[in-house]
């Protein structure tokens, strides 16, 4: 493949923009790769500027969970934008998500939407610091909650790709706040909580992480936050941005049978535009200006093109009944795929699996349980196998701390394909 295009826009970029990329990873750089610059996608397909096709196995990061350009899709948001992009007023497109979501969300009584994940998650911190009247936050390392001050402590995704786990312009005080535990650690968990239990707000996670590679809960793990935080008046709220209607209907909190107090969601919500959203209890909910005291505000917060991308793309869930179950099939073909070829090649390896998330990770590790195992990884070995890839037509992530999404677009075309590629990659790289 040439990727000439590429690389002269690349350079272009950097001129204008920082790092020449508006999110960090896919800057390539722990892949040691220049990115590639794509002109436009259909179905499974995503054809770069220098008119190199892939098959997508990233799907914009999560939400196009249905591949690229649906028809229902395009359809919704065309008749959305003839009639207007913006108002800065309420619309009923705003009432019928909201509306589809907490039928679909179990834990979820009211729900407001808002712009990104970002925005969700820490709209959700500040109202559960609101209602209980308490300052402290529990994360988790390796876990990824977006850019807000609080999260960028031992965070995951893009910061421990590029070996920035901690950020600048992030004050002592948010840090003096935020305590860090161990992800599928109770024991952390209940040492904190001995310790701050009076002071802690909430704990924040991701049910299933996705930003430090795929890691799944152990069967104890959620269980155990939703004792802790009842016994000790805190909130929990679940990181629902990649797991919310990816795993179930209801997300991961459906997946594993835990309710939380308040979900984050974005991504799927979004048929692929820019949204988020966050819910939970009336209660607690009902603490949001203008009925309550927790001021947070958004200009474009229900714009009605996410909207109607958004609504169209939970019909589309409700509507197609086999819906999960193919997902599963066909993620689980990838998998016992990928298996097979890490026996017969003799390379080590860790696949982690959770519904049509899944990550390969290169290590010597039995298992990858915490972000201190997932770090044991060969990154050198990822980008090697990155670069392969992509040269042979594959597009995953460019990092070994991210997930390998399935969309109920691939085909088993599509899956042999990726399998193809994934064994001769592994034969170069034993």
């Amino acid at each position: 493949m040439q990727f000439t295009k590429s690389i002269d826009a690349f350079k272009r970029a950097q001129q204008s923009i920082p790092g020449g990329v508006n999110s960090p990873v896919r800057a390539f750089k722990s892949v040691n790769l220049n990115p590639v610059f794509i002109q436009k996608a259909k179905g499974t397909v995503i054809t770069d500027i220098d008119g190199n096709q892939y098959i997508d196995f990233l799907a914009s990061w999560g939400p196009l969970i249905f591949g690229h350009a649906h028809e229902a899709i395009l359809a919704a948001i065309t008749e959305a934008a003839q009639k207007g992009t913006s108002y800065g007023a309420p619309t009923e497109y705003e009432t019928v998500m909201a509306e589809l979501i907490v039928e679909m969300v179990p834990s979820i009584e009211k729900v407001r939407m808002v712009n990104s994940g970002t925005e969700a998650t820490m709209s959700a911190v500040r109202l559960a610091r609101g209602f209980t009247k308490r300052d402290g936050l529990v994360k988790f390392a390796g876990n990824y909650h977006g850019h807000g001050d609080s999260f960028l402590i031992h965070a995951g995704s893009g910061a421990i790709t590029l070996g920035l786990p901690d950020s600048p312009g992030v004050t002592l005080g948010t840090a003096h706040d935020t305590f860090t535990a161990e992800y599928n650690n109770l024991d952390s968990v209940r040492a904190l909580f001995r310790e701050k239990g009076k002071e802690i707000a909430a704990i924040i996670v991701e049910p299933v992480s996705g930003n430090m590679g795929v890691v799944p809960p152990t069967k104890e793990f959620l269980q155990g936050l939703r004792t802790i935080t009842n016994e000790y008046g805190a909130l929990l709220i679940f990181d629902e941005v990649i797991t919310g209607f990816r795993l179930a209907k209801g997300g991961a909190q459906e997946y594993f049978d835990v309710m939380p107090d308040l979900t984050t969601l974005g991504k799927i919500i979004g048929g692929g535009l820019p949204v988020g959203a966050y819910g939970g209890r009336k209660d607690i909910m009902d603490m949001l200006a203008p009925i309550g005291p927790v001021y947070q505000a958004g200009t474009l917060s229900g714009n009605p093109l996410a909207m109607a991308a958004g609504i169209a793309m939970l019909k589309l869930i409700n509507g197609t009944p086999d819906f999960y179950a193919e997902l599963e099939r066909k993620a689980a073909k990838l998998e016992a795929g990928m298996r097979n070829n890490l026996v017969s090649t003799g390379v080590k390896g860790v696949i982690n699996r959770v519904g049509s998330m899944m990550t390969l990770f290169f290590t010597n590790e039995n298992q990858v349980t915490s972000l201190a195992e997932a770090m044991k990884s060969d990154t050198k070995k990822y980008a090697e196998y990155f670069k392969m890839s992509l040269e042979s037509g594959i597009y995953i992530a460019p990092s070994q701390f991210e997930s390998l999404f399935v969309s109920y677009a691939h085909t088993d075309k599509d899956i042999d394909a990726i399998l193809d590629t994934n064994l001769k990659a592994l034969k170069q790289l034993h």
